[in-house]
């Protein structure tokens, strides 16, 4: 994949965009694009560093399922109820997600101080290098309205003859 991705005023470039990665979301050939998916969020990666951004704990809140409860409510010698209560609420669809954004681990350096016990979901985030990025188009491109990563990514896809 030879053409260079310009992060310079990304936001702009993903809104004039996103037609253009929703149509080819909806039209790829899954199994030809899968293959590439872990180089380019290699590459993708090379280029950005999550610490000078956080905007997934800013404005995102991951989903926290019973092992995510359970490994950190222990790290954290809390008892499930109290984590629950402290940091989580319900949402819409009957996950839980934090109660507030930004992140109530993420510290002013933007380090996530359970990084190492942190939630799944978070762990996967942006999902650049798994079949999540083209099989459930629209968290792709909910996602691609505040990561530099998947931005990244659509872009080399997008540009891409396959």
């Amino acid at each position: 994949m030879d053409g260079e991705v310009s992060l310079e005023n990304w936001q702009k470039q993903r809104a004039a965009n996103q037609k253009k990665y929703k149509k080819w979301l909806q039209r790829v050939q899954r199994n030809k694009v899968i293959k590439q998916l872990p180089d380019l969020h290699e590459e993708a990666f090379q280029h950005i560093d999550c610490l000078t951004c956080a905007q997934c704990c800013k404005n995102y809140s991951p989903r926290f399922k019973t092992p995510d409860i359970k490994r950190i409510s222990k790290q954290l010698k809390m008892k499930e109820s109290m984590f629950i209560d402290t940091y989580l609420t319900l949402d819409v669809e009957g996950d839980y997600v934090v109660k507030q954004t930004p992140c109530p681990f993420l510290g002013a350096d933007n380090a996530c101080s359970i990084y190492d016990i942190r939630p799944s979901d978070c762990a996967r985030f942006p999902y650049t290098d798994e079949d999540v990025l083209l099989k459930r188009i629209n968290i792709t491109l909910k996602n691609a309205e505040f990561c530099p990563a998947v931005f990244y990514v659509l872009e080399k896809l997008t540009n891409e003859k396959l």
